[in-house]
Order: structure tokens, then C-alpha cells, then sequence
């Protein structure tokens, strides 16, 4: 039985004194972050929480954080992440769909989610630089409390290009073997100091960085905000080891004034979230003398499928499966493709989740004998090294972030002069992709692009809503009235210049 707070507890008896996350100036030890769990555990239980009981976080990198992540799973809870960049009727879902009986907020979202909370009856305390300064006095919890294998630990919403974001449960031993096998496979150690840009309650931030760097017992440099110069120098100043970003922030470090940061403390980057330019691989490569290796995979995989390995690896590669997954690409009638041929991955292993939350008629859909459908199309090598070539799924990422067009169309269907809508992705120099919407309106409706923006941008987080929107007389379709994204007309300004 395992319980994914011992990745914690285990490196907090394995070397105590080391230090396991720092935030600018403040250093807090293993056995201190320990004895916070613990406490922040037994503060759960006293307020009611049960192990099997769903507990949402919403706050940014910050020492709290890791705090309520391995509370809330000590005390045998299962964690419900969410963006604290979400609106209220993004939280309500997330709230409502999950069953959270408690949700832990930041000060930023602590309005939109108490307004979210209004609707569902879901307890929210909100979490503010003093909520720590308390907690010797909380109740603590010295053991952790034992969970099963297959038993949920992580409910991390995620959505397709139709419907609501679904909840993939990811269990204590997806989350754990996930870890575990990146470190090993990365060779993160003890000694490393890993700068903690990528955000906890993504999957990527959360298993990659938090996760396997506590599992190593290195430390975790927190950065609760990216920011291309303050983390040159933040590297410089805490001799950061391992860099994990996403490709925006290579591009942004790429660009960012070097001229008297000390950056030779890093010897590793690790890149994943979208697929990462050579020219910018190589021009980081050459700028800060760390190689980047890139990897793949989903919020249902826990996340973690491939990744390139030191002294094995491609340029534009997503790698090779890690350690326990199996990948196969497959074509449309189900047979496994050649190599290289255009396939879709499906991944069998120990990441894929156990399902999605209270949706078996979308589980079975996308894990049929064991293998989990991505809806991403690849190509393989000769050496068995994956390439990306397309998404089979509609998904816009931004910035590293996913942006699903059903959600925000459904947001622009609201508006009472909106007619026909489609979301689409345009190319980006800088975040890879940025949100469009092409929108017909409503004979007699009378709105301007800007309108249209503004109304989505108050309903979705920031990242999420369209910064280019024009109108148009017809959106084209096919025989069965399908809107043909691809042959949508695109302002020709958009594509001649796209913006920086």
C-alpha cells in the first residue's frame, strides 16, 4: 500500500537537515516540511475531512502549497488542483463535479471562489501569508494515513473539444511511479537544486518538479510568478542545477539580458508542455551550457509517457517511454503502424489513470484494452524514438497551457448576439499558439470584436480567451453542416504578422 505522501516522509527520514524548498530567502528543511504536513493533516481532520474526501487547492508556488498537497494526502484525502487563475463558473464546476467538501484558495481567486462556493456549499478557507504562522498550534497527525494502491490521490480536471472539463483520477501509485521513475531516469539527486517555474496544479509542475525533486530529497526553488530576468538571477543566486519549463519560458530566458548572470550552475533543462523549436533548443543550449531534453505526455498519464534521456536523445524528439509504459501508434482501423508512418499514440503502463470521474461511458472511450487513446499523432524512428506531428484533438496550447475551443465557444454561445462561433489556434512567436474566434452574429444582432473579447475574458481565465476575434458572414461547413475549421478565411493581418 502506498500513499504518495511518503514521498515526502521517506526523504524527510532519509536526511532531515537537507533543505527541501526555498522561497527567495526562506529555507525550510525536510523535517520541518514534515512536521507542517503533519500538522496541516491533522488541521484537516479537525475540520471534518475523511480519507476518500476531495479537497481542492488553488493557489500558486508557494510555501503553502506543498504544505495542504501532502496534508491533504497524509491525511488520506484526495487533492482536486485548480488554476488560481480560474473564474467562478470555472471553480463551480470543478467544485461541483468533484464533491469537494473544502477547498484551500489563494487571495487572488478567494472572490471568484467563494462566489463559486455560494452555488455548490463547498467550505472555502482562504490561504494567506499568515495561515503558516499558526500552525504550531494545529492539531497534528504524525502517521500518514494508509491508502491502496489504485485508490485516488490526484482528481486533475482536463477536458477534450467537446463537454465539460472531466476529473482524471490519477492513484497513489500512478502519481508515485511517476516520480520515482523520472528521477531515476533523469538522474535528479539529492544535491540538485530544481527551480519550481512550472505550476503545481498542472501535471507536468506537479510530478516533474514538486514530486520527484522532494523524491530525490533535493530542494525546490519556488517561483510563484515567471519572470524571465528575476529567474536568471534566481538561478544565479541559488545555484539552481535543474531547469523545467515550458517552451515560452525557454524563449523568454532566451531573450533575457545575460550579460552578467552566472548561470553555469545549471546542468540539466527539461522541457515538455508543447513542442519546443530546434532553433530556440539550440540557441538556449548554446546561451546556457545545459543540454534540454524533452518529454511527453497527459494529465491522464500521470503525466509522464516519454522522454529523452542524457547522452540519448533527438532534437525535435519527444523521446523514448519511460521505464514501466509501453507506446504503440496505430492507425485508423486499429493496426500499429510502420515505422514512419503517421499513427496515433496509445500508452499501456503504470501512468494511465484509473479512470475518469464518475464518466465510464468517456473511459471506456479512451482506454480500450488497456491503452489509453491520446488523440496525438506521431511518428516513430528507426532508434524507437517518438516525433509529434499533429493533435488529433482540437486543443489550442498556449503558452503551455491547454485551451479547449468547445469551452470558450460554449462561453461565446451565451453571448445573446452570437449566432455560429469557431475557436481556432493561430501560430505564436513567443506562447506558440494564440486563441482566435471567427463568429457570425444574429440577423438584426449588432456586437463589435471587442465586445465579444471582453465578454469571454470575464467568464475565463486569462490565459483562455481570444485575443484575435473578427466577424464573418458564413462560417464554411460540410455535407452534415459540421463547421470546417480549416477552411475558416483568416484576416490576412494575422497571418502576415503575427503578433510578438
Amino acid at each position: 500500500m502506498t500513499n504518495l505522501a511518503h514521498i515526502l516522509t521517506e526523504s524527510a527520514r532519509r536526511h532531515p537537515d537537507r533543505p527541501a524548498i526555498r522561497l527567495d530567502d526562506l529555507v525550510i528543511t525536510y523535517a520541518e516540511l514534515d512536521d507542517l504536513t503533519a500538522r496541516a493533516a491533522g488541521w484537516l481532520q479537525a475540520r471534518g475531512i475523511r480519507p476518500g474526501d476531495r479537497v481542492g487547492i488553488a493557489l500558486p508556488n508557494i510555501v503553502p502549497f506543498p504544505v495542504f498537497y501532502y496534508g491533504v494526502l497524509r491525511a488520506g484525502a484526495t487533492v482536486v488542483p485548480m488554476n488560481p487563475l480560474l473564474k467562478a463558473r470555472e471553480i463551480e464546476h470543478a467544485l461541483r463535479d468533484s464533491g469537494a467538501a473544502l477547498a484551500l484558495v489563494g487571495t487572488t481567486i478567494a472572490a471568484e471562489a467563494q462566489a463559486a462556493a455560494a452555488a455548490t456549499g463547498t467550505d472555502i478557507v482562504v490561504i494567506d501569508d499568515d495561515t503558516l504562522a499558526g500552525a504550531a498550534q494545529w492539531p497534528r497527525l504524525p502517521e500518514v494515513t494508509a491508502r491502496a494502491d489504485d485508490d485516488t490521490a490526484v482528481l486533475l480536471y482536463t477536458s477534450g473539444t467537446t463537454g465539460a472539463p472531466k476529473g482524471a483520477q490519477l492513484t497513489h501509485s500512478n502519481m508515485y511511479r511517476n516520480a520515482t521513475t523520472f528521477v531515476a531516469m533523469l538522474d535528479i539527486r539529492k544535491e540538485d537544486v530544481v527551480l519550481g517555474c512550472l505550476p503545481f496544479f498542472h501535471a507536468f509542475g506537479q510530478s516533474n518538479a514538486l514530486n520527484a525533486s522532494l523524491a530525490a530529497g533535493a530542494c525546490v526553488s519556488l517561483v510563484p510568478r515567471f519572470e524571465a530576468v528575476a529567474v536568471v538571477r534566481l538561478i544565479e543566486r541559488h545555484r539552481v542545477t535543474v531547469f523545467e519549463g515550458v517552451p515560452t519560458m525557454y524563449v523568454s530566458l532566451l531573450h533575457a539580458d545575460l550579460s552578467e548572470a552566472d548561470t553555469s550552475s545549471l546542468r540539466i533543462c527539461i522541457s515538455g508542455g508543447a513542442a519546443l523549436p530546434i532553433e530556440v533548443l539550440n540557441g538556449f543550449q548554446g546561451a546556457f551550457g545545459a543540454p534540454i531534453l524533452e518529454g511527453y505526455g497527459l494529465s491522464e498519464t500521470s503525466p509522464t509517457a516519454t522522454f529523452n534521456r542524457i547522452g540519448k536523445s533527438k532534437p525535435g524528439s519527444i523521446g523514448l517511454p519511460i521505464d514501466g509504459v509501453e507506446l504503440k501508434l496505430v492507425a485508423r482501423d486499429g493496426t500499429e503502424t510502420l515505422p514512419g508512418e503517421v499513427g496515433e499514440i496509445v500508452i499501456r503502463g503504470h501512468n494511465v489513470m484509473k479512470g475518469y470521474w464518475k464518466r465510464p461511458d468517456a473511459t471506456a472511450a479512451a482506454i480500450v484494452d488497456g491503452w489509453f487513446h491520446t488523440g496525438d499523432m506521431a511518428t516513430r524512428d528507426e532508434d524507437g524514438f517518438y516525433f509529434i506531428v499533429d493533435r488529433k484533438k482540437d486543443i489550442i496550447i498556449r503558452g503551455g497551457y491547454n485551451v479547449y475551443p468547445r469551452e470558450i465557444e460554449e462561453v461565446l454561445y451565451e453571448h445573446p448576439a452570437v449566432r455560429e462561433v469557431a475557436v481556432i489556434g493561430l501560430p505564436h512567436p513567443t506562447y506558440g499558439e494564440e486563441v482566435a474566434a471567427a463568429i457570425t452574429l444574429r440577423p438584426g444582432a449588432e456586437a463589435t470584436p471587442e465586445e465579444l473579447r471582453q465578454y469571454v475574458k470575464s467568464r475565463v481565465a486569462a490565459y483562455k480567451y481570444p485575443r484575435h476575434v473578427w466577424l464573418a458572414d458564413k462560417l464554411p461547413k460540410g455535407a452534415t453542416g459540421k463547421i470546417l475549421k480549416r477552411e475558416i478565411g483568416i484576416p490576412a493581418h494575422l497571418l502576415e504578422q503575427p503578433p510578438a
